[in-house]
């Protein structure tokens, strides 16, 4: 890479204030390129991922969790496929959480979590994810305030014991605003060939805004931790977006210090 990428300013730091109000989700400060750079950025950064995730998943020593939770239109589909485009399916899986079985609902609103997490070797991607249980379900009056209020400790443990039994967390909240939402959702009518991703839940769902972005104000606010951290990414820009969360992924992964398993040639008989 040859810019350097601000990633550090859009980490949430473990018990920060949150005013999203305040926060330009058209924001592209401290890379010092325009467009045309970001994307030869995003172009080195996926190349750089697919051997990483391929050491993740030779080496079979670590798991990462990567958890995308945004307002409709955010990106949480682009960003899939532009940043993973290169990588191994044989390594990674998404995940996507909608609306709960009947199964699901009658259980706790971790389980349906639990039995999609990453195992040893393996790049999970929540696409929507745990969060739904303190987002829609808040804004919407599914469970009683009561319930979600003590959901923000449980998450916190739920992700602290990821982290204990060897999984990389790492969360991304894509942020919008109002207008930009407006303009991909007239965007999807406008184009026959996006017809298709457009739903009427999502024009439900845009008039609770307000109560979305106090409620996304608490989740950064209360479950971003030093073991499972909360990144706020501009995402007015799909090609900012992709730069920040690749950089973030991509660093991660160089962390973990992945080395291949060694052959013992010594037991190797080809002479059979």
């Amino acid at each position: 890479m040859s810019r350097e990428v601000p990633t550090e300013q859009y980490l949430v730091n473990p018990g920060a204030k949150v005013r999203l109000d305040r926060f330009d989700p058209a924001d592209t400060s401290g890379f010092g390129g325009k467009k045309k750079d970001g994307l030869k950025e995003v172009d080195a950064l996926v190349k750089m991922l697919d051997p990483l995730q391929e050491l993740l998943y030779a080496e079979h020593k670590h798991k990462v969790l990567i958890v995308l939770q945004a307002m409709d239109t955010a990106g949480k589909d682009g960003t899939i496929r532009r940043v993973f485009e290169g990588v191994n399916p044989q390594g990674v899986r998404v995940a996507h959480f909608g609306i709960p079985t009947s199964e699901e609902a009658a259980h706790d609103f971790l389980w349906r979590v639990h039995a999609q997490v990453p195992e040893t070797g393996e790049m999970v991607i929540f696409n929507r994810s745990h969060y739904e249980g303190v987002l829609v379900e808040r804004v919407h009056g599914l469970v009683p305030k009561e319930v979600w209020k003590d959901r923000y400790q449980e998450i916190n443990d739920f992700e602290r014991m990821l982290t204990e039994e060897g999984t990389v967390v790492v969360k991304f909240y894509l942020h919008i605003d109002r207008k930009e939402q407006k303009k991909r959702l007239q965007a999807r009518l406008d184009d026959p060939t996006k017809h298709w991703k457009f739903s009427m839940y999502d024009m439900h769902e845009r008039r609770f805004w307000g109560e979305y972005m106090k409620a996304y104000q608490d989740v950064l606010e209360r479950t971003s931790t030093s073991w499972a951290p909360w990144y706020l990414v501009p995402s007015n820009h799909a090609w900012f977006r992709d730069l920040i969360i690749s950089t973030v992924i991509v660093k991660k992964l160089q962390d973990l210090g992945m080395r291949y398993p060694k052959l013992d040639k010594a037991k190797v008989d080809l002479s059979q």
